[in-house]
């Protein structure tokens, strides 16, 4: 059971580093021109759900990539 926990505390800190990582690098971006200048509350609303998309795939390419390359001993 406290290997469950650790991987669910792994998993979600995983998530929350790559979700900031992701927040820094969507702010060098320039969103003005994409958007309506009446309509910032809902493009800040659209950018926030980009950044946890993003963030949450790449966290999970990093989970399971992790997973994989310890399963690899047991090829040998």
């Amino acid at each position: 059971m406290q290997i469950l926990g650790q991987d669910a505390l792994i998993s979600m800190l995983s998530h929350i580093i790559f979700i900031i990582i992701t927040w820094y690098a969507i702010q060098s971006v320039n969103f003005d021109e994409w958007f309506r200048k009446m309509k910032v509350f809902e493009a800040r609303i659209l950018i926030i759900f980009i950044t946890i998309a993003i963030g949450t795939t790449v966290s999970r390419f990093f989970l399971e990539f992790l997973s994989w390359s310890q399963q690899l001993i047991y090829l040998f």
